[in-house]
């Protein structure tokens, strides 16, 4: 018998619903957070960043921005802004995911590629997911371009965040929890999962909010997206994966992992990405999470030279691989 025979999908619940959590989550930790002993190894050693000599990369990095595929109800199709973030359309509804438009975040050099979308060119946005609050994640200039009343859904311990910012549908969930949005085909559901990270967006909040992935599941059999937002490798992939079978599509980070004594507990290497879509049943797989942010040590190409080498090694179809470059679209074809 499966986790997920054992373990039906929960509820979804209201939205907007007002809860109370607990002060800290630190108790959801998979593994210590680096103290100030890892943080004076990382300067001395100098790895924060690629090597002069790799940065002559930056020029072969892939970006080729193009029209938003225009789908019906019954269809998803995904576009890559960049980093974490993806335009999601689904069961009519437009959805992002981690939105950053921003040019810079706070402590990191500027994108090294553009945007991929204009924001200019994005269809009206109905929902927009939020992985954790890190500011590469959680952008306040990106959300303060959205109408107060687009729907935030949110790991819990968030929704305070957005509401002091204004907005009026939001939405905190803790893991395997849903609720479900109205669609045109029929509600489109959103589950949040677990994932191998952390949470910290100022010196005193650390782990005071959660942090996961989302499930996201079109009505009538339209397709359903695991979005991975930061995660190390873990058994999570696989109880994902049971609990939610049938994912069509696993977004998931390839990026940000040198040096793998202190990012390997909480962001994939590639090889791993790969690994954690097998675990997680994912017909196909979108890396994430490179080319956008220069956020640790590895030349900025090698990313996607790792993941197009593990795939190829898993010997799965070339094509399931979805290694778009920024600004590019796919529209997703479900199983029968």
């Amino acid at each position: 018998m499966t986790e997920q025979t054992e373990r039906p999908l929960a509820e979804p619940r209201p939205l907007g619903e007002v809860r109370t959590w607990p002060r800290s989550f630190t108790d959801r930790l998979t593994a210590p957070l680096p103290g100030v002993r890892a943080v004076a190894r990382l300067a001395r050693e100098g790895r924060l960043r690629p090597g002069a000599e790799s940065l002559r990369e930056l020029a072969g990095l892939p970006v080729e921005p193009g029209p938003l595929p225009v789908v019906d109800a019954a269809t998803t199709a995904l576009t890559w802004a960049g980093h974490a973030s993806w335009v999601v359309a689904t069961g009519g509804l437009t959805v992002l995911t981690d939105p950053v438009w921003s040019r810079r975040i706070l402590g990191t050099p500027p994108r090294v590629t553009p945007v991929g979308v204009p924001w200019e060119n994005l269809p009206r946005v109905d929902a927009v997911v939020i992985s954790h609050n890190h500011y590469d994640h959680l952008d306040a200039p990106t959300l303060k371009r959205l109408p107060r009343d687009t729907h935030l859904l949110l790991p819990a311990g968030l929704a305070a965040w957005a509401r002091r910012r204004g907005f009026t549908r939001v939405t905190e969930l803790d893991w395997w929890e849903a609720v479900e949005l109205p669609g045109p085909a029929g509600p489109v559901r959103f589950d949040f999962v677990p994932a191998h990270h952390w949470s910290k967006r100022t010196l005193t909040d650390t782990c005071r909010s959660l942090w996961g992935g989302w499930v996201i599941t079109a009505p009538g059999g339209g397709g359903r997206v695991y979005f991975a937002g930061d995660s190390g490798y873990g058994h999570w992939f696989e109880r994902i994966g049971e609990r939610y079978a049938g994912i069509d599509l696993a977004l998931l980070p390839i990026g940000a992992y040198d040096p793998r004594w202190m990012l390997g507990p909480v962001h994939t290497d590639p090889e791993e990405a790969v690994r954690a879509c097998a675990d997680l049943g994912a017909r196909a797989m979108a890396p994430m999470h490179w080319s956008t942010f220069l956020l640790s040590a590895e030349p900025p190409l090698e990313p996607l030279r790792r993941v197009r080498a593990a795939w190829e090694a898993s010997g799965r179809p070339r094509g399931d691989l979805w290694d778009l470059p920024v600004g590019a679209s796919r529209v997703l074809t479900c199983a029968t």
